[in-house]
């Protein structure tokens, strides 16, 4: 019985597990095109059941199908022994009742198909081995796609190379677009620059037009992060939640480009028709979005007899692929449509109609028509066409302005066009000459009558049997007709054979060659006959007649041929020089960016490829990936045709608009982004400093992570104490000085950015005294710049604490040694290497601290100062956290922050009033919360809910009983005693209620000796989740909304 279900179970497992890679094969079918399922399969095996992996492998290798290569495979033979040693068994079980003739028949055929098997079997291992090789050469790391490298380095921007995008699931769309844009010089200016005055953002009532500014201020932040970010590629969550609302399924499938830039445009044209200034909300003729994207073109024809003309406005021009090889001509089928003849009522007016472009935008969008829906399955399927397209496209013959001299050039291409197909017609019938279904060459037709006419007949000599074979009998007859007399001899014959023979087959099964030599053989064999077809009798006039004939009739028709590819090849020079008139090369557009697209109509992935002009070459962007390519490569997977990838979306720049391109006498070494950075706002500029912090700060933290890692060899005793972990083989004081440079370079590198601008102020003073003039100017301004600042009065809403550290430490009286030897430390930070002059300060300040020594600092009480100011910033963090948390109803997150925050702050307060954050306010909201969790959990209690009971039990216990201990065992308030009071009254009132049932009654027995007694219990508190450190821009913003928020929601008095 265990057996039988131990088998079920492995079949149900088996039947599972099959059902899952069917459909992995049938997803990877509809990716990749492939329907071939062992392909399929051997693709999916290779990549170890990975999807991706499994794509790759089939559409960037071009790998090519089982079908086409396994010919080409030898068996092993290791596996041909194999086959031999199996043949006869399987021979003499498949027949073992037949004649020998028979089964050595059904033998060869055997053998022939267990061959073929082997080739299969051998096919399939060097494909399997194939793609396994390919995956490993070809597939990208997984660090490298997802950013997830351990090397903390490679997080970081190379110079000024482009950022890439993260992928936060099916939004490669969504990179491809941004990116295409943001290359657009004009384009970034316009979106980093948008703003809109401080009453119309306040007046704006349409959910449509907060959501269009919203998406905008957005698309700023990001669009400054790829400016001037330190990181390799930016996180674009923040622009595609908006995004994502206006799409219904945008989390379950990839979106359609087209669509998405529509979208896109359409919100940033509504945004910045807000920042117009103009009388009608319909005029759009000033809107920066449709100078830059938009055009018009003019449609003029004849439909059923009326002529009709109109202008329309276009965004994005449609163009159909199927029927068209190139981009050019995808443009005049859009241009012309309909046959354009006379009429023969009025020889001036044409049918059909024709569109001309009057005004082009700067930068030019084609939408490729890659998709069409298929009636007959009822889906979308792709085209995989190919389409060509030049770096380069002259505009000028479709402009309205050039219509009179385009009408006359497209005539002509008609009749020459006309021409080519006449010609085409003549050479067909030269080239499938005959009224057969086959047909062939009229050349190669009369080479092989002459070749037939020339064949000799080889002499015969006759045989003794042929001379025996009587006149009535015919070589046919001889051979077709004793045929089956003979057969049926062999069979008589064979049947009175004994069964030794079939034992002796067993045991000595027979070769190949004589399963060949037991075949049925024919009893003749036509040797009179001729290897190649001849003419039986021909005289020396007629194949003279002939030869002459012939041979001058294939020189006329091979001539004749010839003439017909030269005049067809020069007509279709001149198609290609028709539009190559200078007048029609003044409006040049070039390429800029194209959109791909790999994959089938419900599924796929997209990347750009797009041209950087400073660096004068093509770049991949491909998610994270930002790589140089080439002309060749975009090629490759853009033109289609080859492979599942092909070209989807094509942006075209006006080449004689210099300010809508990049600066080509800007080298990329110069540095193009961070020159735009300085010209941002403020607020954009501390919104890239302030990621750029976040992210040392990740990277620090990553570093001592790896440190932990890392096995220490005679770790010191004091080591395990120590803040920071130090090397092996340091002793304690080395231990303690790397411990004060974390907290001190930590502190520096939070003010790098003031320190920056202390710098920056010192440019006369660097040219004309020199670094050590210049240190001494920015160290002095500095320090007077925090001095004022720190007795400045402090407000509710703003604590200058917060922004730098000698702030804290002038206002707590720190010794003067501690506060010149911290801000010199500042100017010695290693992040401050902007340019030369900053490099010279650094390294002049970094020698001034190398010549301060233990006399001149006391590096413990220096120690201790920075520590303090780490657990002020700590306790700020968590005072913030725990009132927004409160604010938002979660009282039991919100509590554990109040409560570490209040025990951390009295340690500071011991050490003066100004060492830590406002006592009275933590305690007010750390009270509050404990009245709510407290209402919470007796409302939980009295419900009579298992649950319910159960988890305000725990409530109680966790959270409401351990903070009342705290309270009470430290020097406890009036306000606190109070609200104590009030929480053990709402207990001990349920004591001896008739409608509570004895189990609750029970359990309120326990709880009531702890609510009511402090002073048995030892009290662990738990650190709360830690939470990244601010910069101080944010902390201090932070601070300042939080202040404002409470005061405002509920006002605040403290005493």
């Amino acid at each position: 019985m265990t057996a039988e279900l131990q088998a079920e179970a492995e079949a149900g497992a088996a039947e599972s597990q099959g059902t899952n890679c069917q459909m992995l094969l049938n997803r990877l079918g509809e990716i990749t095109g492939i329907q071939d399922p062992s392909f399929l399969h051997a693709a999916l095996k290779a990549a170890n059941g990975d999807l991706t992996d499994a794509v790759n492998f089939l559409t960037e290798e071009c790998v090519k199908e089982p079908g086409q290569e396994a010919v080409a495979v030898e068996p092993s033979d290791c596996e041909g022994s194999a086959v031999g040693k199996e043949q006869p068994t399987n021979v003499i079980d498949l027949t073992p009742d037949n004649k020998d003739d028979l089964q050595a028949v059904i033998a060869l055929s055997f053998l022939e198909s267990l061959e073929v098997q082997a080739v299969e079997r051998d096919a399939n291992r060097a494909h399997k081995a194939n793609a396994a090789e390919n995956k490993n050469r070809s597939k990208r790391k997984r660090c490298e796609v997802w950013g997830e490298n351990p090397k903390q380095n490679d997080w970081r921007r190379v110079d000024d190379w482009p950022v890439g995008m993260k992928n936060i699931g099916n939004t490669c769309w969504f990179s491809a677009v941004i990116q295409s844009l943001f290359q657009l010089p004009e384009f970034r200016r316009l979106v980093l620059s948008y703003s809109l005055p401080q009453s119309m953002l306040e007046n704006c009532r349409s959910r449509s037009e907060k959501r269009n500014i919203a998406f905008m201020q957005e698309l700023q932040c990001l669009f400054a992060l790829m400016l001037g970010t330190h990181r390799k590629f930016v996180d674009p969550t923040a622009s595609l939640e908006l995004l994502k609302g206006a799409f219904k399924s945008a989390d379950e499938q990839q979106q359609d480009v087209s669509e998405v830039t529509h979208k896109l445009l359409d919100w940033l044209e509504d945004a910045f028709q807000l920042s117009v200034n103009v009388n009608s909300p319909r005029d759009k003729s000033e809107n920066p979005m449709v100078q830059l994207f938009y055009g018009t073109f003019l449609t003029e024809g004849v439909h059923e007899g009326k002529t009709f003309s109109k202008i329309e406005t276009f965004g994005q021009y449609p163009l159909q692929v199927n029927g068209y090889r190139n981009l050019n001509e995808c443009l005049e089928g859009a241009m012309v449509e309909g046959e354009i003849e006379p009429l023969p009522s009025d020889q001036s007016v044409k049918y059909g109609q024709e569109r001309w472009f009057t005004k082009l935008p700067p930068v030019l969008t084609f939408e490729l028509s890659r998709f069409e829906f298929n009636q007959s399955l009822g889906q979308p399927e792709k085209i995989h066409n190919k389409l060509e397209f030049p770096q380069i496209i002259y505009m000028d013959r479709y402009l309205y302005s050039s219509k009179e001299i385009i009408q006359k050039k497209r005539e002509e291409m008609r009749k020459l066009r006309k021409q080519i197909a006449v010609l085409q017609q003549k050479l067909e019938r030269y080239m499938k000459y005959g009224s057969g279904p086959s047909r062939f060459p009229l050349p190669d037709m009369l080479q092989y009558v002459l070749e037939f006419a020339s064949t000799k007949l080889p002499l015969v000599v006759p045989s003794a049997q042929d001379s025996q074979m009587t006149p009535a009998q015919s070589p046919a007859e001889s051979c077709g007709l004793n045929e089956p007399l003979q057969q049926n001899s062999v069979l008589e014959t064979e049947s009175t054979e004994n069964t030794e023979g079939a034992a002796s087959t067993l045991i000595n099964p027979p070769s190949q060659e004589e399963l060949m030599s037991k075949l049925p053989q024919p009893s003749c064999l036509p040797a009179e006959m001729p290897e190649c077809p001849a003419p039986c009798v021909v005289t020396e006039e007629e194949m003279s007649l002939v030869r002459t004939c012939l041979q001058r009739w294939r020189s006329e028709i091979e001539q004749d041929i010839q003439d017909l590819k030269d005049c067809i090849t020069r007509i279709n020079q001149s198609i290609g020089q028709m539009y190559g008139d200078p007048v029609l090369r003044q409006v040049p557009y070039r390429l800029h960016a194209v959109l791909v697209h790999e994959g089938q109509a419900n599924a796929g992935h997209y990347w750009a490829y797009i041209y950087d002009q400073p660096r004068k070459s093509w770049l991949k962007y491909n998610d994270i990936s930002v790589t140089e390519s080439s002309w060749e490569e975009l090629e490759r997977d853009s033109y289609g045709g080859l492979r599942n990838a092909s070209a989807y979306c094509l942006m075209y720049i006006n080449d004689k608009l210099s300010h809508f391109v990049a600066d080509a006498a800007a080298d990329a070494e110069t540095g193009q982004f961070q020159k735009e950075v300085e010209l941002l706002p403020p607020e954009l500029q501390n919104y890239i400093q302030e990621d750029n912090w976040r992210l040392e700060q990740e990277v620090e933290e990553w570093e001592q992570e790896q440190s932990c890692k890392i096995p220490q060899i005679e770790p010191s005793a004091t080591s395990e104490s120590q803040d920071f972990t130090s090397e092996s083989g340091q002793d304690q004081s080395s231990g303690c000085e790397h411990s004060i440079r974390s907290l001190s370079s930590e502190h520096a590198r939070i003010a790098k950015d003031q320190t920056a601008q202390a710098i920056a102020n010192t440019a006369d003073a660097y040219e004309k005294n020199g670094v050590e003039a210049a240190l001494c100017e920015a160290f002095h301004e500095e320090y007077s710049r925090l001095y004022l600042l720190a007795k400045e009065t402090p407000t509710p809403h703003n604590d200058p604490r917060l922004q730098h550290v000698l702030i804290y430490f002038l206002q707590n009286n720190a010794p003067k040694q501690v506060v010149e030897r911290t801000l010199l430390e500042q100017f010695a930070d290693r992040n401050l290497s902007y340019d030369e002059r900053s490099i010279s300060i650094m390294q002049v300040a970094r020698a001034k601290l190398k010549e301060i020594g233990p006399d001149d600092v006391n590096m413990e009480e220096y120690k201790k100062w920075h520590e303090d100011y780490s657990l002020f910033r700590k306790v700020s963090v968590y005072l913030l956290t725990g009132l927004e948390l409160y604010q938002n109803r979660k009282y039991q997150e919100a509590l554990t922050y109040l409560v570490y925050a209040y025990q951390s702050n009295t340690s500071l307060l011991m050490k003066g009033p100004n060492r830590g954050v406002d006592e009275s306010l933590i305690a007010l909201y750390r009270r509050k919360c404990l009245l709510k969790l407290n209402d919470m959990a007796a409302a939980l209690f009295v419900s009579r809910a298992e649950a319910d009971v159960l988890e305000g039990i725990n409530i109680l216990n966790e959270l409401i009983i351990p903070c009342m201990h705290l309270i009470i065992n430290n020097d406890i308030s009036k306000d606190d005693l109070d609200a104590i009071e009030v929480m053990r009254n709402r207990w001990c009132s349920y004591l001896g209620q008739e409608d509570m049932d004895a189990n609750l009654q029970t359990k309120l027995g326990e709880l009531l000796p702890r609510l009511l007694d402090c002073s048995a219990e030892v009290v662990i508190l738990k650190e709360p989740p830690k939470i990244r450190p601010n910069s101080p821009y944010d902390l201090c913003s932070r601070f300042a909304a939080v202040m404002e928020s409470i005061h405002g929601a509920a006002p605040v008095t403290v005493k």
